[in-house]
């Protein structure tokens, strides 16, 4: 029996912003092609966890790896779609403009993009229902549509690691319905760690869930836990 490849390891991680610790004594191991869910109250550490392990902010204590190495160096690696994006609605760019950002780390950026670059952002808008849209402006965008952009530029670097933050809140149902239709489409082909507090879908998706309070702790009993295998930790 063959031993899945470790794709993320959080050992012994403390971190703080300065106000006690939000997360406390982490550890967590996530395998290659596993599809990973994270759930937890607002203010438990879940997006903070998210962004220790894409390399936005480093632990006052304990180490994240990804793929064997500091997440920094594992940037090409990982797609990243924050929670709350930080969108300026009367900047003019287009939707193929920003999926296209995607490859940056890719391609030469001084010698303009690709064909390759051209033809794999195309590939991610049409996956994700967008490809349509491709020359309106972001700004213009309802909340569902941004958010499925955002995925596509994720995707757009081929990533083998998704990290995603809330990626199904406040959208509508079309594109509730384009996000999991392609979380089911990537499933095993790459590794995926979604946050989210719709319990429902991700015991649609994943194949287990951690719950983060500070610490990672004991899956609440009250939830509802049919889905096949619940990873609970706890210290």
């Amino acid at each position: 029996m063959s031993v899945m490849a470790e794709v993320v390891a959080v050992t012994d991680v403390d971190f703080t912003y300065g106000s006690g610790n939000t997360l406390q004594g982490v550890n967590l191991q996530v395998t290659e092609g596993e599809f990973l869910g994270v759930i937890g109250p607002n203010g438990g550490g879940k997006t903070t966890l998210l962004k220790l392990m894409a390399g936005l902010l480093a632990p006052v204590r304990g180490q994240v790896r990804v793929f064997g190495q500091p997440p920094a160096r594992s940037g090409k690696l990982i797609g990243y779609v924050p929670q709350f994006a930080d969108v300026d609605r009367t900047f003019p760019i287009t939707v193929q403009d920003v999926v296209l950002m995607g490859r940056l780390g890719l391609t030469g950026f001084l010698g303009g993009y690709r064909e390759e670059d051209k033809k794999a952002a195309r590939r991610v808008m049409e996956q994700m229902g967008i490809w349509e849209l491709r020359q309106r402006r972001l700004g213009n965008l309802s909340e569902g549509q941004r958010q499925r952009v955002l995925i596509a530029r994720a995707l757009a670097g081929e990533p083998r690691l998704l990290l995603l933050d809330e990626p199904t809140a406040s959208v509508d149902a079309e594109a509730e319905a384009a996000i999991t239709q392609v979380l089911g489409s990537l499933r095993k082909s790459i590794t995926i760690i979604m946050v989210s507090h719709d319990f429902r879908l991700l015991k649609s998706h994943v194949d287990r869930i951690v719950y983060v309070n500070r610490r990672l702790r004991p899956v609440p009993g009250d939830l509802d836990m049919s889905i096949g295998s619940v990873l609970q930790l706890g210290h």
